[in-house]
Parts: C-alpha cells; sequence; structure tokens
C-alpha cells in the first residue's frame, strides 16, 4: 500500500495529511517527511491520520521520535483522529496521555 503525505501550513503550523498504511514499510518515508520540516523550522506539526486505514508499531516509534524532535525546540506535534480503530492503538499503549488527539485540524492548530 502507498503512502500519501501533503503538507501544508496553517499559521504557525506545519499539517502533514497522512493517507494510506503506516506499517514498517511505509513508515520511513512518513519519518522522512517529519525530519525535513523539522529541519525547515516547523517546530508545531499537526498530523491528520484521517486517511490512515492502519498503523503499527513502527508507526508509533515514527510519530514518538517526531514528538522528541519537535520538544527539543519548545515545539508541539498533535495528532487529529476519530477512527476508533486507529485511537484504539494510541488508548492500547499508553500514547494517549503523549500525544494531544483532536478531531479535527481546527482544533488541532486553535483555529
Amino acid at each position: 500500500m502507498e503512502l500519501g503525505l501533503d503538507v501544508q501550513k496553517k499559521g504557525s503550523h506545519a499539517i502533514v495529511d497522512v493517507k494510506g498504511e503506516i506499517d514498517v514499510y511505509t513508515a520511513p518515508k512518513l519519518r522522512e517527511k517529519l525530519i525535513e520540516l523539522v529541519s525547515e523550522g516547523s517546530y508545531d506539526v499537526v498530523v491528520n491520520l484521517e486517511g490512515v486505514d492502519f498503523l503499527d508499531s513502527t508507526g508509533l516509534g515514527v510519530l514518538v521520535g517526531a514528538l522528541k524532535r519537535v520538544k527539543a525546540h519548545d515545539g508541539s506535534l498533535s495528532l487529529v483522529c476519530t477512527q476508533d480503530k486507529i485511537l484504539k492503538i494510541f488508548k492500547i499503549t499508553g500514547l494517549t496521555k503523549v500525544f494531544p488527539i483532536h478531531d479535527s485540524v481546527d482544533a488541532a492548530t486553535g483555529a
């Protein structure tokens, strides 16, 4: 499955719209994009997972790594997700305490 990544700017936030499956094969593409954003100076990042069909531990690792990178610059990484099957993964792993999870991009950016 191909992973689609679209990046847009909204105020001080970089919004990454992710579509497809985030797994051991596609996670490196997401990791590269998030590293690129931080190195370009985007420290407030919103990852929109609404178009994601599947997320495994490799994908979770990429998100945690990105969170550490933006925190090193006093930034933030928020997630947008309303799908129960994806939210369940964050709940089971306890990552709902680590990531702010919103139901829309506007809620995540405070717009």
